[in-house]
């Protein structure tokens, strides 16, 4: 036992080390502020040089900026707790230390801007200052995290988080990112809703703001024409839930509880609307239900009814939802339904239990924090989703499409905006609650370390004909909706001149071979190229903070942790336009200066997208029991190696949920990013927009042809490279 703890200590050191060094090397060896004009690798010369390029240590000593010394007395105290023995006295070192550096560095980061004092209040007491300060560069941006990981080590040497250096370091680093990346640029999008039209503080414009009329209002109820877009959203995204829920569960069961050869086609079909830039899946149902669709014209030639516009509203709005949202609430209960032990189902039916009592009693339970996270889910897509309802929403107003006109429109009321915003923030937090109080403290558990061959009970008959009468028709809808948006990529003019062609490809992807080789010719290279880029990156980030965010959730306990929760989920509450300005006010100035680069877009990406992340890692790790942990804990594994080699194989689906998920929104997603984009960084979906503004529908179509085979091969590839997880079952039941 005395190795076992002798190799933990040296294990702790070895990290802290790490950290340490890492720290000191940011301090004096990089560029501490980001470089206006010039590229990382032209500023690494500059080190020891110019105060644009300069390092942390030369900026303090040469040009007059004292406060950056705090870092260095930070790391200092930090080297001085690592030379004692591990106990109170270390960690109470590494906390004052890493902390104090931290407050310091921060504090002034947001007090001393490009010219000076940011505020006029510290002018006055202080005096002006000789000089300011740009955002941090990559000197920064390595010492921050480093300080952070020394305060968890230092929370965990106190005896909190039962002394785990990983676990603390992990519940501090993601609870900063939440923070920076989520809370900050919302808290200061949202403040503007307590601001009058003076700039002062004021409730009083809060609540005329909240009182109108045209967002509570009960017209629709009392005889009127409409109701208040609070009420119309919430009704919205109820529907929405309730909807994308039980198809998704219904698909997920046909794929794994019924006949294998229906589960490749069946997942391939059910993931196709996710793969589609939202704005294509509204163009195909208008073709479809449309005033000119399909069905419109057949009612005409048929039983003489006039084309009218009943299709928009709130019923268009429903329809393109499910058709967006179910395969997010397909993949969230696939993992669920996989996970689901066979030998609870054949142990209720040796009990003479029916397929139908087993299904209803065992299997359906089981399912429950699944389908809790799939409605949730649901519901904050629904609340937050703007493409759908501007395209086909007519006069059926919501949160999300009010708060984009009063941002964009000529009135640009942001106070009104971040009104708006706020009771969204409230729904999501009420439904958050609910979802809460349902699952509560029960335990769901269905793998075990125990061996488990049993076979998959097959579906009731009853249960069988739902997910057969419902969901393959569903499917097949999907179908010919993506019928209709392929061809029109490969016609001259969809509606007037149907004839063949592949012109729209050439002019978006044409290459040529020229002079000095091959020439990317097409317009659309360069967003492709970008996006992908972007996309690829953003992806296995986003995967990896938010299943460490639902492991955090799921296996430990600490203060704060539902606040924690909520603050990962806060993204999908606010709209993509909301999210999107929120950034460019937060990261436009120091001490983190982002706007008009590519990591802006990265990062929005990454946090936009986290919530499936966290909420399909947290479906599947209610159903792992915590002995697996246990027992590589007790054959002296560390956190990490758990993590890695017994805990991460068995969450495979959720793997492949949130890294697909995160990819494909990446590249499909509109309006979180289109106030971030600029020339040098086009995205895929703001190029594709520009052209359906010029009127340029087969370029468009033909671009999102192409988006969507390229993110059908990227969905095999990470399923491929993934793999699935292995349960050593035997399969299902014949029957």
């Amino acid at each position: 036992m005395a190795l076992a703890l002798t190799r933990g200590q040296q294990r702790s050191r070895r990290i802290v080390a790490f950290w340490l060094l890492l720290g000191l090397a940011a301090f004096v060896l990089l560029p501490w502020y980001y470089p206006q004009n010039l590229s990382l690798w032209r500023a690494l010369p500059g080190v020891f040089g110019s105060a644009e390029t300069a390092s942390a240590i030369v900026q303090a000593l040469q040009h007059g900026r004292p406060w950056l010394w705090i870092g260095l007395a930070g790391l200092a105290l930090c080297a001085a707790g690592w030379s004692l023995p591990a106990g109170r006295l270390q960690g109470w070192l590494w906390v004052l230390g890493a902390g104090g550096a931290l407050a310091g560095l921060l504090a002034s980061g947001f007090a001393i801007g490009a010219t000076g004092w940011s505020f006029e209040t510290l002018n006055a007491w202080f005096g002006e200052l000789p000089g300011g300060q740009f955002g941090i560069g990559l000197g920064g941006a390595l010492l921050l995290p480093a300080l952070l990981m020394l305060l968890g080590a230092g929370i965990a040497r106190l005896g909190y988080f039962r002394g785990d250096l990983f676990v603390a370091g992990a519940v501090v680093f993601c609870s900063a990112l939440l923070l920076l990346f989520v809370a900050l640029p919302v808290g200061k999008s949202l403040i503007g809703a307590f601001v009058d039209e003076g700039g002062a503080f004021s409730l009083a414009a809060l609540a005329e703001r909240l009182g109108q009329d045209r967002v509570w209002g009960l017209g629709c109820v009392v005889g009127g024409v409409r109701c208040g877009v609070a009420w119309n959203t919430l009704f919205l995204a109820l529907l929405t839930a309730t909807g994308t829920t039980v198809l998704g569960t219904l698909i997920a069961l046909l794929a794994e509880r019924s006949h294998k050869r229906l589960a490749r086609p069946l997942n391939i079909l059910a993931l196709l609307p996710i793969i589609t830039p939202p704005f294509v899946v509204g163009l195909g149902l208008i073709l479809l239900f449309g005033r000119a669709g399909l069905v419109n014209q057949f009612l005409e030639w048929a039983f003489g009814i006039p084309p009218t516009r009943w299709f928009y509203g709130l019923f268009g709005v429903w329809l393109a939802q499910l058709f967006a949202f179910t395969p997010i609430a397909f993949m969230i209960m696939r993992g669920v339904v996989q996970g689901i032990s066979p030998s609870l189902e054949e142990a209720a039916q040796t009990l003479r239990a029916s397929r139908w009592q087993t299904f209803r009693t065992v299997t359906l339970p089981l399912m429950k924090p699944g389908l809790a996270n799939a409605f949730l889910v649901g519901f904050i897509e629904s609340m937050a989703d703007f493409g759908n309802p501007i395209v086909v929403g007519g006069s059926y107003a919501v949160l999300s499409t009010d708060i984009f006109f009063a941002i964009v429109g000529a009135q640009y009321d942001q106070g009104r905006a971040a009104s708006l915003a706020l009771i969204l923030t409230g729904f999501a937090l009420t439904i958050f609650f609910i979802q809460q109080r349902v699952l509560g403290k029960t335990s769901y558990t269905t793998l075990t370390g125990k061996g488990d061959s049993g076979f998959a009970m097959p579906l009731p008959e009853g249960v069988r004909r739902a997910c057969t009468g419902l969901a393959l028709p569903w499917l097949a809808f999907t179908v010919i909706v993506y019928v209709f948006a392929f061809i029109g990529g490969f016609v001259q003019t969809w509606g007037r001149d149907y004839t063949p062609t592949l012109a729209h490809f050439r002019t978006a992807f044409d290459l040529q071979w020229g002079e000095f080789g091959l020439v990317w010719a097409g317009t659309a290279w360069n967003s492709l190229f970008t996006t992908l880029k972007l996309a690829a990156i953003a992806a296995p980030i986003c995967a990896g903070i938010g299943l460490l965010i639902s492991w955090l959730l799921a296996r430990t306990q600490f203060v704060g942790q539902k606040a924690f929760e909520f603050g990962a989920l806060l993204a999908f509450a606010i709209p993509g336009t909301v999210l999107g300005v929120s950034y460019i006010l937060a990261f436009n100035v120091p001490p983190f200066e982002l706007t008009g680069t590519a990591l802006i877009i990265v990062l929005c990406f990454v946090f936009r997208n986290l919530p499936v992340g966290v909420r399909a890692g947290t479906a599947s790790f209610k159903q792992l029991d915590k002995s697996l942990d246990e027992a590589s804990t007790m054959l002296r594994a560390g956190t990490a190696t758990t993590l890695r080699r017994v805990v991460l194989p068995l969450l495979k689906p959720a793997v492949v949920a949130a890294l697909v998920y995160s990819f494909v929104r990446s590249m499909t997603t509109v309006s979180a990013v289109v106030f971030l984009v600029t020339a040098e960084n086009e995205l895929a979906t703001t190029y594709i927009i520009g052209r359906v503004g010029n009127g340029d529908y087969g370029v468009a179509l033909a671009y999102c042809t192409v988006l969507i085979v390229l993110m059908s091969l990227a969905t095999a590839l990470i399923q491929f490279v993934v793999g699935e997880r292995k349960l050593g079952r035997r399969g299902t039941q014949a029957h």
